[in-house]
């Protein structure tokens, strides 16, 4: 397991003159290895396979309430390259949201189960377009990557030792070890993160950061969720609680954003 952290060490190590940046509003170092003009590219592609599949929702309460909270959210983002649009999928069983890089932005009917007003509703944009604005995409993609890279350069030492069996019991390890000691742990922080970014946003649009305590524990009671360990999210009495944490840090953006009006 030593050789396997100095290996993954190794590609870290080398990564780091490649493309190191910081994330907005939290300043935690990222490494993403893809463009912006790339991710952005990537972004617009996937809204338009997403529109050619998916049946968009006519519905004009919903609809005008996602384009409402989604303008104004965007209008503090400071991302004017960002061609923002907001749609509506028609979808009952799914509770989900999601912004792609650029500005495209999803929003499920079956969120609306957990969303009783704009506010609430803003702590969901809020958090997906932080996701957007903090690259967590194309850093995703450097990420695997990077591990893809890694796992080659482990697999070429193994294979020149001879030994097969060992080079099974090894990659076996190096995949779960990258897996629950990188890649997991790493989307979560991308969660956490996209909480904190997406609290500012709704503060400075005008919108109550407490609604995002009360629309997460209304969806920490939806279902079962696995243990924290293995789960690419944060769980919920967690997440509620730095969130709790972050108020507040946000409630002057908030105050004075309505101060202005």
């Amino acid at each position: 397991m030593k050789f396997i952290k100095q290996i993954i060490l190794s590609v870290i190590l080398t990564s780091l003159f490649i493309g190191c940046t910081k994330a907005p509003i939290t300043g935690r170092n990222q490494l993403i290895m893809v463009s912006p003009q790339q991710e952005m590219q990537l972004g617009y592609q996937s809204a338009k396979e997403i529109l050619s599949k998916q049946p968009i929702s006519r519905d004009p309460r919903l609809n005008a309430m996602v384009k409402r909270v989604g303008e104004r959210i965007a209008r503090v983002t400071g991302q004017n390259n960002y061609k923002w649009e907001f749609f509506v999928i028609k979808n009952d069983k799914e509770a989900n949201a999601f912004c792609l890089p650029g500005g495209k932005v999803f929003v499920y009917t079956g969120l609306f189960k957990y969303v009783a007003n704009d506010d609430e509703l803003a702590a969901v944009m809020g958090h997906e377009i932080g996701h957007a604005l903090a690259r967590h995409g194309a850093e995703r993609m450097s990420q695997s990557q990077l591990t893809q890279m890694g796992g080659q350069i482990l697999q070429s030492v193994m294979v020149g030792r001879g030994n097969p069996q060992a080079t099974a019991m090894v990659m076996q390890a190096f995949g779960i070890g990258t897996q629950l000691g990188v890649i997991l742990p790493h989307s979560r922080t991308q969660e956490y993160e996209a909480d904190h970014i997406g609290l500012v946003l709704m503060a400075k649009a005008g919108y109550n950061p407490n609604a995002a305590l009360t629309f997460w524990d209304k969806f920490a009671k939806s279902g079962q969720t696995p243990p924290e360990y293995l789960s690419t999210h944060p769980a919920p009495a967690n997440r509620i609680k730095t969130i709790k944490k972050l108020i507040p840090q946000v409630m002057p953006i908030y105050e004075k954003a309505i101060g202005r009006g």
